[in-house]
């Protein structure tokens, strides 16, 4: 039995979604969460910036001796992802194409919608698999960049969220998308809004569940198990404001940061 810890990053506080699947999945597997809430949101940022940041925090959770690494953040994923992949001595997992897979099976033939961060949808990450597994399947992209200080603003039942998500999908509702994904770990926050936007009809793609399958497909196939008789601790590493984090963060698990885990404040050392 490997009793490393997973090590999780996102950007802040979205990655969450995908923290609390992979503990659903892997109960008996302790976990190590950071979020970078200091220098939240990396969707405008450049990749050189971006790479830096991924790099610092990987090695980071390294030090911390994780078994795995799984990067929670779209933009992350696209932009850091095979850098992260060649520096790392641990396996590393993105977030993209559990995510892709997902939504060619829920389009069934039909147009696919991506939402994200502009670095996501300029990066063409997810456009670009999509067309490797569908080339007969039409794509609708586009950066949605107020979304993510809405969630993390905590201010996802306002009228400014309702009026953004507006905004930003009228073009897909207009083009009659079979599935769209949220191709930001923040976005499964607003998932009911986006529903209630599209009257229930598109398959709303989240990639937290089909990643957390991937990750536990991993660990099998490298046999790096945890004991499955144990229980699972939770490790939490913020780089800014842990009260705040905690807060939001209870939005995204449903439950309580106060007892049963470990919140830390992290400075980088620039």
């Amino acid at each position: 039995m490997d009793t490393r810890p997973i090590g999780i990053f996102d950007s802040g506080v979205g990655g969450l979604t995908v923290y609390k699947e992979i503990r659903r999945l892997l109960p008996h597997e302790d976990l190590i969460y950071f979020g970078d809430t200091a220098r939240v949101p990396y969707g405008g940022k450049s990749v050189k910036v971006i790479q830096k940041y991924s790099s610092e925090i990987a090695r980071f959770l390294e030090i911390q001796g994780v078994k795995l690494l799984v990067v929670a953040c779209n933009t992350a994923s696209a932009l850091a992802l095979n850098r992260l992949k060649s520096d790392c001595s641990v396996p590393v997992i993105g977030v993209i194409d559990p995510g892709v897979r997902a939504a060619v099976r829920a389009a069934n033939g039909g147009k696919i919608g991506v939402i994200g961060t502009r670095g996501t949808i300029n990066s063409e990450a997810y456009q670009s698999r999509i067309i490797r597994l569908r080339s007969d399947i039409e794509v609708l992209a586009r950066p949605c960049p107020l979304l993510v200080p809405i969630v993390e603003e905590n201010i996802i039942d306002s009228e400014i969220a309702r009026l953004a998500i507006h905004m930003y999908l009228q073009e897909f509702k207009s083009a009659s998308v079979s599935s769209l994904i949220l191709a930001c770990t923040h976005y499964p926050l607003l998932k009911k809004a986006i529903s209630d936007f599209f009257g229930g009809g598109v398959a709303l793609i989240d990639s937290a569940e089909e990643t957390a399958f991937e990750v536990k497909e991993m660990l099998k196939a490298r046999r790096i198990q945890g004991d499955e008789n144990h229980h699972g601790k939770d490790e939490f590493y913020v780089s800014d404001c842990p009260e705040s984090f905690s807060e939001i963060g209870e939005a995204f698990l449903g439950r309580s940061m106060n007892s049963g885990c470990f919140l830390h404040s992290w400075q980088s050392d620039d």
